[in-house]
């Protein structure tokens, strides 16, 4: 696929143009999945790094400012995620997997990228719709919600140095803003 046709292929799809989505995604999709599939990772791991990859892009639409390039940037975000993967798991040995000896047993067809695609451009509308509510809590509680969302979950001790929330109102509070941010998203139709 020419640069060119790549660029005029993402910009369509950034404006919305599912059959350029398709396009795109099936164009680019054996570069992505054998630089994920290069760092001897499980099927799985190998799975993860590309369906990540494209959610990135996704995620970095606005951002993409040379749009013939995105083949480039596909690339190098996949090695970036691949390498991240790589250091968190143990590599698969190449006998074990043949997967990796079979290169195009492994690879998703077009239409399981699209799909996934699909489902995480519904999941992000989903995320969009979240977040824009949590803008409408109280400004404790957008804090509370922000420090309970990160990954491991904190403790008590560590939200109340976050929030300035004393340690025994932290579950109470954390009660009455689950439950009007449930009310605000089922206003919204997404609860």
């Amino acid at each position: 696929m020419e640069r060119a046709e790549i660029g005029e292929l993402f910009t369509a799809a950034a404006d919305g143009d599912s059959a350029a989505w398709k396009g795109l995604v099936e164009g680019l999709a054996p570069l992505v999945w054998s630089i994920a599939r290069s760092y001897r990772l499980s099927d799985a791991d190998a799975r993860d790094v590309f369906a990540t990859t494209w959610f990135k892009l996704v995620q970095h639409l606005g951002r993409i400012r040379e749009p013939d390039k995105v083949g480039a940037w596909l690339a190098s975000t996949a090695r970036h995620e691949a390498l991240k993967m790589a250091r968190s798991v143990r590599p698969v040995p190449l006998d074990d997997h043949p997967a990796l000896l079979d290169l195009s047993s492994a690879a998703p067809t077009p239409e399981e990228v699209v799909v996934e695609a699909e489902r995480q451009e519904a999941a992000m509308a989903r995320a969009r719709v979240l977040w824009q509510v949590v803008r409408e809590l109280s400004d404790t509680c957008q804090r509370l919600v922000r420090v309970l969302m990160t990954s491991p979950p904190p403790s008590y001790a560590e939200i109340s140095a976050a929030t300035g929330l004393a340690v025994g109102s932290i579950g109470p509070i954390r009660a009455r803003c689950f439950g009007r941010l449930r009310t605000l998203l089922a206003e919204q139709g997404v609860a």
